[in-house]
């Protein structure tokens, strides 16, 4: 029987993590864009990739707390869909919009916290 040295096991997996973690995020955005997002609430994509974002912050030697943020921003933007949040959903039925309303109006919503959250993050919660 082979004998692996001291560390290995956490070597490989830090490298799976760092690996993985684009793929994660990747598949809780389809998630969340896909009709059947209702099956995983955003509350729930947020408990998921928390984890994922302190230990790729610990991989890069850099404080937790920004990436920890920008999960919590990135939960909270739903504006594209009208399945992307319940409110959404009420609005939707109830006044009549079509898909395409929300996509014209919620996406560039999205866009605009996707570009606050890249100078606001860094700006309270500095990486190092």
């Amino acid at each position: 029987m082979t004998r692996c040295r001291p560390g290995i096991a956490k070597e490989a997996g830090s490298r799976v993590v760092v690996i993985l973690t684009p793929v994660v995020i990747s598949l809780a955005q389809t998630l969340k864009l896909a009709p059947s997002r209702l099956l995983i609430p955003l509350s729930y994509a947020a408990i998921l990739l928390t984890p994922i974002a302190i230990g790729l912050a610990q991989q890069i030697g850099g404080d937790p707390r920004p990436f920890a943020v920008a999960v919590m921003f990135a939960a909270s933007a739903s504006f594209a869909t009208p399945i992307g949040y319940q409110t959404n959903t009420f609005v939707y039925n109830a006044g009549g919009y079509r898909f395409t309303d929300f996509v014209k109006v919620g996406l560039p919503l999205n866009l605009i916290l996707w570009a606050t959250a890249i100078f606001v993050i860094p700006t309270f919660w500095p990486l190092g």
